[in-house]
């Protein structure tokens, strides 16, 4: 385990009593956890600025009857199958599908793949979910 190490936050009340409410929401044990989740936030977040490593996945939902969407959807996978490390495929009822795809690489390629996956006509919505792998 690496060395815990202690430091003092000095922060205006009014944002501390924000801050606390924040974290009883989100059911956090302490402000040591959420202030250790906000920051790997914002260095997940330099990760994709500096087109860095990640893995996580790209999950959406598309209605199966559009035309040719699977087989765009299949093309897409294909072009960026050096990030892809696996998919799932779930029927959701007798329209609608989801799909889940695993990615692991550069994070401007796994950017681009989700953009490009949630742009195609007939995917009604989809989110792109990651974290750093170092």
């Amino acid at each position: 385990m690496s060395k815990i190490i202690r430091f003092g936050v000095s922060l205006e009340e009014a944002l501390l009593h924000n801050f606390d409410s924040l974290i009883k929401k989100r059911k956090y044990t302490n402000r040591s956890e959420a202030i250790r989740d906000l920051i790997r936030q914002e260095l997940l977040q330099k990760d994709f600025e500096e087109d860095r490593e990640v893995a996580g996945a790209i999950t959406f939902i598309y209605d199966h009857h559009q035309r040719d969407l699977l087989n765009k959807i299949i093309d897409v996978q294909h072009d960026h199958q050096y990030i892809i490390q696996s998919s799932q495929h779930i029927h959701l009822d007798h329209h609608n599908c989801l799909e889940i795809v695993a990615v692991k690489g550069n994070s401007g390629k796994v950017k681009k793949l989700a953009d490009t996956l949630r742009a195609l006509k007939g995917v009604k919505n989809g989110s792109l979910s990651v974290s750093g792998t170092g």
